[in-house]
């Protein structure tokens, strides 16, 4: 690439001197980088003397090409820095449908009006796709131990969980008064979870593991805040999906003194050298949504 911008240059200029003065190189290197090219080719390009320079038949050839590529680069370059500025373009995004409809649907109006020629198209499902093989430019993932993959995992922010009811399945089953007491309850299991199983409550510097078990097994996060509000079972749950619930009296919260599993939620993308922008951009919107 610097060959074919000395050559052009020395051939718009009119000489190596003035090419030296405008590139910033020494006449020496300018010398050097037009040979190179000659010898590449096989072509003389530029007939030269000590007072006077003038293309060849090729080299005149050669320069109108030159100028073309090297213009469509920087015509290239300049596109590719005007999408960086402006975010356009179709970003398909997976992510949690609960957390989606609870925490974060409402606001991406907001996102796509701040970017108006960016367009989304966005697949709510609880099943961790594959990025790559489905064409995914991020997907968002809540665990509690992230898988090591090629996958690149920007943390937005820590789910806190708590333990919950209504007040009626609490009047007629009563309040656990420590963790071992839920072996006796009927426990709403979230079936996506990594504690489907076994819940995990700490305490200073206890940690207590128990299994659980219960009748009602789900694979949504909304199926399980129906069944507590109907006073069905008690659950572990993120407590942003139960937040109005817990305001209202609705559910109320047990083991207030323990705390729960947290889950945390992941951004995820593919590895590579440079974040694409409207990768980029959609990732500081959720940081600026979810934390706020």
């Amino acid at each position: 690439m610097t060959a074919l911008t000395v050559f052009r240059t020395v051939v718009e200029h009119g000489s190596f001197a003035a090419a030296s003065r405008k590139l910033g190189l020494s006449p020496a290197a300018i010398s050097k980088n037009v040979s190179e090219l000659e010898a590449h080719l096989s072509t003389q390009l530029i007939n030269r003397t000590t007072r006077r320079m003038n293309l060849t038949e090729a080299g005149a050839v050669y320069f109108e090409r030159v100028v073309r590529i090297l213009d469509d680069l920087k015509d290239a370059d300049g596109s590719i820095q005007a999408n960086q500025n402006n975010p356009s373009g179709l970003l398909r995004v997976s992510a949690p449908m609960t957390l989606t409809l609870v925490g974060l649907s409402e606001v991406i109006p907001r996102f796509l009006d701040r970017y108006p020629d960016l367009s989304l198209d966005l697949n709510l499902d609880d099943r961790r796709v594959n990025l790559i093989e489905e064409g995914f430019d991020i997907a968002l993932r809540g665990s509690d131990n992230l898988e090591d993959s090629n996958l690149i995992a920007r943390k937005l922010l820590t789910m806190e969980h708590v333990l919950c009811a209504s007040p009626l399945y609490f009047e007629r089953h009563g309040f656990p008064q420590q963790p071992g007491d839920l072996e006796q309850h009927n426990c709403i299991q979230f079936t996506l979870s990594g504690h489907a199983k076994k819940w995990s409550f700490s305490i200073g510097n206890r940690t207590v593991a128990v299994p659980v078990r219960g009748r009602y097994q789900v694979s949504s996060s909304l199926a399980v805040r129906d069944a507590l509000r109907a006073g069905f079972g008690l659950s572990l749950i993120p407590r942003m999906y139960v937040a109005d619930d817990l305001a209202s009296g609705r559910l109320c919260t047990a083991l207030d003194d323990w705390t729960p599993n947290e889950t945390s939620l992941y951004a995820v993308y593919p590895s590579r050298r440079y974040v694409d922008s409207k990768v980029r951009v959609f990732l500081d919107f959720l940081v600026e949504e979810l934390r706020g």
